[in-house]
C-alpha cells in the first residue's frame, strides 16, 4: 500500500461542519508522515484540509463517482480511506462499491469495512445485527409506505420515532404522538432518505443519553477513549444537545456493560480498524438501556473527544486503518507511554451548541431530533459548573456566562413553556426559573434533566442570592475564590455586587486571586506531557502547570492570534484557515505563536498546531489574562473575522500592540459615519446615507434618501438585523425589531443601488502600495449578501477601466488608513459609477477560496509584510489566469422546511465549493446567471 485517497466532507452543512476539517488534515499529515502518498478529495476551498500543506495531492473536485473515477484512472490509487469525511464520504464510498469502482481498480477499502458501513447506515440491518449478538435493541421496523409505517406504529404503540435511512444529522427524523402526525410526517421521511426507507421505532424521549468513543485496530484490541453524557435527554439530537465529558452521573457498573456491548458490536467486523461512535439511551428510574446507533466513522463527536481528552483520534485511527496495532503506536501526548490505554482526566469539559435561527425568520425554534445548530464552543474547568460558564462565555451571544447580567426572563409563564418546548436559550430559562424559585423537581419533570446538573445550577443560583447581599466593599476573599471558582466572570461578579468589572479585577491582584493553567494531558497528570495545551482554572494554593518565564527576553518573541469562536453563520471555517496559516507563518518567521480559541471542531485548536494553545473563550477577561502572562510583541486581530476585531478597541485601551492595521484605521472603516467623511474627503463615490438614533429621525431619513432603503445596524457580521424596506411601515417594524435587539444602537440607512453590480476585492496592503490577490464580480444583483453570492473569479462583465478604478479606489484607502495586512473592499457599479459599499480591514471569508484558486499562500505573505515590514513589490501578485474559478454557496434550508429559500442582504449560507471553469460558456456558469435573480428577497 503506497498511495491512499481520503475522501473529505464536501461544503459545510449543518449537521456536517468543521470537525471533518480537522479528522481530515490531521489523518492526512499523519500518513504522510508514514511515508505514504496522500490523495485528498474534497470540494470545499474554506478548509486547511483543502491546502497543498496537507497532502501530496488535492483534487478540487465535486464529490461524485465521476470525480473519484477521473482519480484513479490518473494515479495508482491502491487504498481509499472514507471514515474521515462524515457522512458524505461513506455514502460515496458505498456508491463507488455498488457500481463496481474499487474492485475494476483493485482498491482496498481501509478504516471500515463496506459490511460495517452497510450495517450501521441501514438501520435496519443494524437492529437484526444487534439481536443476533444478543444486544438490547430498540424495537422497530422498516416502512416502505404510509400503510407499513401505521400498520408498524400502532403495534409498537405512540409516541413513535420515524428515521429515514442513510440521511445525515438526524435530517427528517421525527417523534410522532398521534396517526394524523403520522400522515404528515411520513411522506417527508421517505422523500428524504436515498432509498425511501424510513425506520419507525420505539420512542425513548426523556431518557437519558450516552455517547463512548471507542477505538478498536485489526487484531481486536479495543479501547474507550471517552465517555460523554448529553445534558439533554433522547428526543433532541446529541448535535444540539449540550454534552459533558466524562459522563458525570454514569454508574459505574452500567458503564461497563455499556462497554462491554460496544466491543462485542465493534468485534462482530472484522475487518473494521478505526474510531466508531457508540450511542445507548439509558432509562432514568431503572437499568435498561438500548442501543441507540454506531457511527462507524470519526464523527462529530470524535472531534469532541479529542479535544477533551488530548487524545487525537483521528490521526491513530488513520494508522490504524493501515494495518498498525494500538500497542504499536506512541502516544502523541506524553511521548513515552502507547496509544493502546484508555485516557483519564483530571477535569471536566462542557460542549454548547451554536445556533443561528435569526437567520431564518418563521422558523420552528423548538428542538427535536434533526440537527439545526451550526456550530459550537466548548470550555474546560475542574468542576461541571466552572466549565459550563466557559462554555457560554464562548458562545458570543452578548451574554456574559449563566445568568448574573441582567438579562434574566421573570415571566414565569414565558419560563416554563421554555423548560417543557427547547430551544437554543433552555439552559438560560434553568437557571432564571431557579432564580425565581421554581421548584427543582418541577423544573426536572418538565425538562428530563438528570437532578444532578439541576442541583449544580441552583449551587450557582444560591451563590448569585449571596453576592447580591454585598457590595464592593463587604466582599470577602473567600466569596471572590468561591464565585471564580464557580466560573463567574469579573463582568459577573460585578453586577452583582453593583461595581465595575475592573475594580473586581483590581480586588483579586490585592488578594491574589489569579488564574492558573493546567495542562490538557490525556493522563491525569500521571505521567509527564509534551503537549502546550492548556485551559485556565482558580485554585487556592493548586498547581500551575503552565509555561513559566524567567526573563521577558527568553527565547523567541512571543505572537498571540486570537481566533474566530464558534462557527456560525457569517463567521466559519474561512477564519480557521487564516488563523493556522498566521500560526504557521509566524514559526517559519521565528516567533513563537500561541493560539487562543474555543472552538473544538477546528485545524486551530489541535495541539499539534501551534506553540502553545489556549483552549479558552476569546472573551477579554480570559484574553487579558494569557496576554499579561505571556506578554507577548502583539496580537493579531485580523484574521479571526469579527469576533477578534471587536477586541480591538479594548486592547488599544490598555496599550497592548496590535500587530498590522491600528485601532484608529479599523474604528474609522466599521464606523459608518467616519468611514463616509473618509470616501467624502478621498473623492471616492458612495451611497447616499445617514445615521439615526430614533425611530423619528429613520424616517425623516428615509424620507430625504427616497424608497428602497437599506437599512442596519452599526458594527455587525453577516449582514445581521440588515433588510431592505420599500415603504414607511416596513421602515418602522424593521427599527423597532434593531432596537429592541440592540438597545443603543445607531441605525445606518443607506439608499438601496437597485439592480447593480456588487463586486469585491481583497489585496495585501504593506502601508502604502497593495497587491491585489483577487477581484471578483457577483452573479446575483445587489442586495443579496455577499456571502451568499456566487463569486466569480476574474471578474466576466467589468470592462477594465472599471476593475482599474476599483483598484485604484483600494489602493487610496489602503494608504489613507495605513493598512498593513489584509483589506477587503466591497462595491456596486451602478449607471456607470463605481460605489464603494465597505471596506474590512481584515482577512474576509473569500481569502481562502483565492488562495486555491491561485495556488498561492497570501496568508504568509501577509504575515511576512506584518512581522518583517516586507514590500507587496517584492512578490508575485497574480495578474492573469486560465479561466475562471467560482465560489458557490451552499445552504442548510432543507432542515427548516417551513422556510421560504429567499436571499437577501443578510448571510443565510454555511458552506461552499470550489467549480474551474474554462469559459463563460460552461453549462454550470449558464445554469448559475440564468438563476441570479430567482431567489432575490428582502
Amino acid at each position: 500500500m503506497r498511495q491512499i485517497l481520503i475522501i473529505g466532507s464536501g461544503p459545510i452543512v449543518i449537521g456536517q461542519a468543521a470537525e471533518f476539517d480537522y479528522s481530515g488534515s490531521q489523518a492526512a499529515r499523519a500518513l504522510q508522515k508514514e511515508g505514504f502518498i496522500v490523495h485528498l478529495l474534497n470540494s470545499n476551498p474554506a478548509t486547511i484540509m483543502t491546502d497543498p500543506i496537507t497532502a501530496d495531492y488535492i483534487h478540487l473536485r465535486p464529490l461524485t463517482v465521476e470525480s473519484v473515477e477521473h482519480i484513479l484512472r490518473e494515479h495508482p490509487i491502491d487504498a481509499v480511506l472514507p471514515t474521515m469525511g462524515g457522512q458524505t464520504a461513506l455514502n460515496l464510498a458505498v456508491e463507488c462499491a455498488r457500481r463496481g469502482l474499487w474492485a475494476k481498480y483493485g482498491v482496498e477499502v481501509i478504516g471500515a469495512s463496506l459490511q460495517a458501513i452497510e450495517v450501521a447506515e441501514d438501520r435496519e440491518k443494524f437492529r437484526l445485527w444487534g439481536e443476533q449478538l444478543g444486544l438490547p435493541m430498540l424495537p422497530a421496523g422498516i416502512a416502505r409506505s404510509y400503510l407499513e409505517a401505521k400498520d408498524l406504529a400502532q403495534k409498537l404503540g405512540y409516541p413513535v420515532v420515524l428515521r429515514p435511512s442513510f440521511t445525515l444529522g438526524g435530517a427528517g427524523a421525527q417523534l410522532v404522538y398521534s396517526k394524523t402526525e403520522l400522515e404528515r410526517a411520513v411522506g417527508r421521511a421517505l422523500a428524504l432518505s436515498p432509498v425511501h426507507e424510513v425506520l419507525v421505532e420505539k420512542s425513548v424521549a426523556g431518557w437519558k443519553e450516552f455517547e463512548l468513543e471507542v477505538m478498536r485496530d485489526k487484531d481486536g484490541n479495543f479501547v474507550v477513549v471517552c465517555t460523554i453524557e448529553n445534558l439533554d435527554p433522547m428526543g433532541i439530537h446529541t448535535g444540539d444537545s449540550i454534552t459533558i465529558a466524562p459522563a458525570m452521573t454514569l454508574p459505574d457498573s452500567t458503564f461497563q456493560q455499556m462497554r462491554d456491548y460496544a466491543r462485542k458490536l465493534l468485534l462482530s467486523f472484522p475487518d473494521f480498524a478505526g474510531g466508531c461512535n457508540v450511542q445507548f439511551a439509558l432509562s432514568p428510574h431503572s437499568e435498561e438501556m438500548y442501543l441507540i446507533e454506531i457511527n462507524p466513522r470519526v464523527s462529530r463527536s470524535s472531534a469532541l473527544a479529542s479535544k477533551a481528552t488530548g487524545y487525537p483520534i483521528a490521526k491513530i485511527a488513520a494508522l490504524l486503518a493501515t494495518g498498525k496495532r494500538l500497542d504499536e503506536i506512541t502516544n502523541p501526548v506524553t511521548g513515552t507511554t502507547s496509544a493502546f490505554f484508555e485516557p483519564s482526566i483530571d477535569y471536566v469539559v462542557v460542549k454548547i451548541p451554536r445556533w443561528n435561527f435569526d437567520k431564518f425568520p418563521g422558523a420552528h425554534r423548538q428542538l427535536g431530533m434533526q440537527m439545526r445548530s451550526v456550530g459550537e464552543a466548548m470550555g474546560i474547568g475542574r468542576s461541571f459548573i466552572e466549565a459550563l460558564q466557559k462554555a457560554i462565555q464562548s458562545l458570543e451571544l452578548r451574554r456574559n456566562g449563566l445568568g448574573a447580567d441582567g438579562r434574566e426572563v421573570n415571566d414565569l409563564s414565558q419560563l416554563l413553556h421554555g423548560l417543557e418546548h427547547p430551544s437554543w436559550n433552555r439552559i438560560f430559562y434553568v437557571h432564571d426559573a431557579l432564580l425565581a424559585g421554581v421548584p427543582l423537581r418541577t423544573i426536572h419533570k418538565l425538562t428530563s434533566i438528570d437532578e444532578w446538573f439541576l442541583q449544580e445550577i441552583q449551587n450557582l443560583v444560591n451563590l448569585e442570592r449571596e453576592l447580591m447581599t454585598h457590595t464592593l466593599e463587604t466582599l470577602t476573599p473567600e466569596l471572590l475564590w468561591k464565585a471564580k471558582r464557580m466560573g463567574l466572570g469579573d463582568r459577573q461578579i460585578a453586577h452583582l455586587v453593583q461595581t465595575m468589572e475592573s475594580q473586581i479585577y483590581a480586588l483579586r491582584q490585592k488578594w491574589g486571586i489569579r488564574r492558573i493553567y493546567k495542562r490538557v494531558d490525556t493522563c491525569a497528570a500521571e505521567f509527564e506531557a509534551q503537549t502546550p495545551y492548556y485551559y485556565s482554572t482558580f485554585e487556592p494554593g493548586g498547581e500551575d502547570e503552565g509555561p513559566s518565564f524567567s526573563s521577558e527576553k527568553e527565547g523567541k518573541p512571543r505572537l498571540l492570534i486570537l481566533g474566530s469562536g464558534p462557527n456560525r453563520i457569517g463567521q466559519g471555517v474561512e477564519f480557521d484557515y487564516c488563523c493556522v496559516h498566521g500560526v504557521l507563518a509566524a514559526q517559519r518567521l521565528g516567533y513563537e505563536a500561541l493560539m487562543l480559541n474555543c472552538n473544538p471542531e477546528t485545524v486551530s485548536t489541535d495541539p499539534d498546531i501551534s506553540d502553545r494553545l489556549y483552549f479558552e473563550p476569546v472573551f477579554w477577561e480570559h484574553v487579558y489574562e494569557v496576554i499579561q502572562r505571556e506578554k507577548p510583541v502583539g496580537v493579531v486581530v485580523q484574521l479571526g473575522g469579527q469576533t477578534p476585531l471587536k477586541l480591538a478597541e479594548k486592547l488599544h485601551r490598555y496599550g497592548i500592540p496590535l500587530i498590522g492595521t491600528g485601532y484608529e484605521a479599523i474604528d474609522t472603516s466599521e464606523d459608518r459615519g467616519k468611514f463616509s467623511a473618509l470616501l467624502e474627503q478621498l473623492g471616492i463615490p458612495y451611497p447616499p446615507f445617514g445615521v439615526a438614533h430614533t425611530p423619528d429621525e429613520a424616517l425623516a431619513l428615509a424620507e430625504k434618501l427616497g424608497y428602497p432603503v437599506l437599512v442596519r445596524p452599526s458594527y455587525v457580521l453577516g449582514g445581521q438585523r440588515m433588510r431592505i424596506v420599500v415603504d414607511e411601515e416596513e421602515l418602522v417594524e424593521q427599527i423597532v425589531t434593531i432596537l429592541r435587539e440592540m438597545p443603543g444602537n445607531r441605525i445606518l440607512i443607506d439608499r438601496f443601488l437597485s439592480g447593480a453590480v456588487e463586486v469585491e476585492l481583497d489585496a495585501i496592503s504593506d502601508g502604502e502600495e497593495i497587491g491585489v490577490i483577487g477581484l471578483m464580480e457577483h452573479i446575483e444583483p445587489a442586495g443579496v449578501h455577499s456571502g451568499d453570492s456566487t463569486a466569480v473569479l476574474p471578474p466576466f462583465s467589468l470592462p477594465r477601466e472599471v476593475q482599474q478604478q476599483m483598484r485604484q479606489y483600494a489602493e487610496k484607502l489602503a494608504s489613507t488608513l495605513c493598512v498593513r495586512g489584509f483589506i477587503n473592499v466591497q462595491y456596486a457599479y451602478h449607471q456607470s459609477t463605481v460605489y464603494v459599499i465597505e471596506a474590512n480591514l481584515r482577512a474576509s471569508r473569500t481569502v481562502p477560496f483565492l488562495c486555491k484558486a491561485h495556488n498561492r499562500p497570501f496568508v504568509q505573505w501577509a504575515m511576512e509584510v506584518l512581522l518583517e515590514g516586507r514590500r507587496v513589490k517584492e512578490y508575485d501578485f497574480p495578474e492573469k489566469q486560465q479561466g475562471y474559478a467560482l465560489k458557490v454557496p451552499v445552504f442548510s434550508f432543507e432542515r427548516f422546511p417551513e422556510v421560504e429559500k429567499t436571499l437577501g442582504p443578510e448571510m443565510r449560507s454555511t458552506g461552499e465549493e470550489i467549480y474551474f471553469i474554462d469559459s463563460l460558456s460552461d453549462p454550470l456558469f449558464q445554469e448559475l446567471y440564468a438563476k441570479r435573480s430567482l431567489y432575490l428577497s428582502r
